[in-house]
């Protein structure tokens, strides 16, 4: 791979090895904070950043619109929002500076996609390095390794992977929310896909087949058939949608809505037994 040129914005995975100690993983997932929005709920916000602060296996990702990021061609209230863009960045810097060794990767959101599209400046890559993290804007491919004993062996950790992206388009239905996660859930493999940008959360459960690379001779009453064939596994995966830290009121009230989910879900791994996925919701 080292000799092969990487495109700008193609798609890689950025690979996270975590302590062997670990029986289980959380990750807690920070996306739609929209930090200088004049609803923001800060104590939610804050709750989330304390619980991943003194959590020890519990890790985060930030899934765009941390920023409220709002100017004169945008669709938010740019006169009302707290602070300006800069400001927010800043802001938003400080209170995620304790945890920035939790965060496995930044992706950008549609806030902060204005700027960047009429400016050029990138405020989510500045948050990024800020704080010494991986970032993509489009979108995030992660492997995660933690803990030992998978199938038995001692040295051998639990791997899971995992798929975030901020999101995009308008929905009025939970049903054609979740369903922009369902799809991009069709054109790579992970354990979870994560979306945003809707503020509903939303967790479904989904399954595809997957064929089992050992192959064994095929018998028919005992005897070898003389062809070789393999068995195909269900490999289950998870379907998420994330909260908002934005109350209800203002654009979402005068635009028909409905009011944010501000706790987020929290995606369990297990470290034990068989590779597996829970939602807390």
């Amino acid at each position: 791979m080292e000799d092969e040129l990487i495109l700008q914005d193609e798609l890689i995975y950025f690979a996270h090895v975590l302590s062997p100690r670990f029986k289980s993983l959380e990750i807690l997932p920070i996306s739609d904070v929209h930090y200088g929005n004049p609803l923001f709920s800060k104590k939610h916000f804050l709750e989330s950043v304390r619980y991943i602060k003194e959590t020890p296996n519990c890790y985060t990702f930030l899934n765009g619109d941390l920023l409220e990021a709002a100017i004169r061609t945008s669709k938010g209230e740019i006169f009302h929002q707290v602070g300006t863009p800069q400001d927010q960045r800043d802001g938003i810097i400080k209170t995620l500076m304790p945890i920035k060794k939790k965060i496995l990767g930044v992706t950008m959101g549609n806030h902060e996609m204005r700027i960047a599209n009429d400016v050029g400046v990138d405020l989510c890559r500045d948050i990024a390095n800020a704080l010494n993290v991986p970032y993509r804007a489009s979108g995030m491919l992660i492997k995660i390794s933690f803990g030992s004993g998978n199938e038995g062996h001692d040295d051998r950790p639990y791997t899971y992977w995992g798929y975030f992206t901020h999101g995009y388009g308008g929905a009025r239905t939970k049903s054609a929310k979740a369903v922009k996660v369902e799809r991009t859930a069709t054109w790579l493999h992970a354990d979870f896909y994560c979306m945003s940008h809707d503020h509903v959360v939303n967790v479904a459960p989904d399954v595809y087949l997957l064929p089992d690379p050992r192959t064994r001779a095929e018998k028919v009453d005992g005897e070898e058939t003389g062809f070789t064939i393999g068995r195909v596994t269900a490999h289950r995966k998870m379907l998420i949608k994330t909260n908002s830290y934005v109350k209800w009121g203002g654009y979402a009230e005068m635009g028909g809505f409905p009011p944010s989910d501000l706790a987020s879900p929290l995606i369990k791994l297990s470290g034990r037994g068989k590779i597996r996925v829970n939602v807390e919701v």
